[in-house]
């Protein structure tokens, strides 16, 4: 049955009942082994930029959104970023409450398309939309080459 068609005998309609198996294995692909290497290795926040149009990603990846050309140029992000929305959570992911709110953001980079989700070291109280923040990352030899290699984003004009 297409999306135009419609039914009105119930008997054409499926429904699965039980549990249904979602494991699955997601691969970062080229970009995303760049990227977290470069963070792991280097500890730098790597962007794509198209050749073509001039737009830089983040997270990166290998073709352009715009104009489809394949992307090889990577370039640091900016080292001070804004939040650009952000939530307060105050129960973990598997519904505990957490011992005190933990904050997560949206942060953003000048002349970058895209951005990253991640979990704000500032006072709930001091959060707000276009704080401006950086990186503050695990000690080198503590780093796996994951976003966790990022412990979160602090106020741009801490030490």
């Amino acid at each position: 049955m297409t999306f135009l068609e419609r039914t009105t005998d119930a008997r054409r309609l499926r429904h699965w009942e039980g549990d249904m198996e979602a494991d699955y294995v997601y691969t970062t692909g080229l970009a995303g082994e760049r990227f977290f290497t470069a963070l792991r290795d280097e500890g730098r926040i790597l962007t794509a930029r198209c050749p073509s149009c001039e737009v830089r990603y983040l997270p990166p990846r290998l073709y352009c959104e715009r104009c489809f050309s394949e992307l090889s140029d990577f370039e640091d992000a900016p080292a001070i970023g804004r939040v650009a929305a952000f939530t307060v959570a105050h129960v973990d992911r598997r519904g505990r409450a957490l011992p005190k709110p933990e904050a997560w953001g949206l942060i953003t980079f000048s002349g970058v398309e895209g951005g990253l989700v991640h979990r704000l070291l500032l006072s709930t109280e001091a959060i707000r939309p276009g704080a401006r923040v950086r990186a503050r990352l695990r000690a080198k030899g503590a780093r796996l080459g994951a976003i966790t290699d990022i412990e979160g984003f602090e106020p741009a004009d801490s030490g």
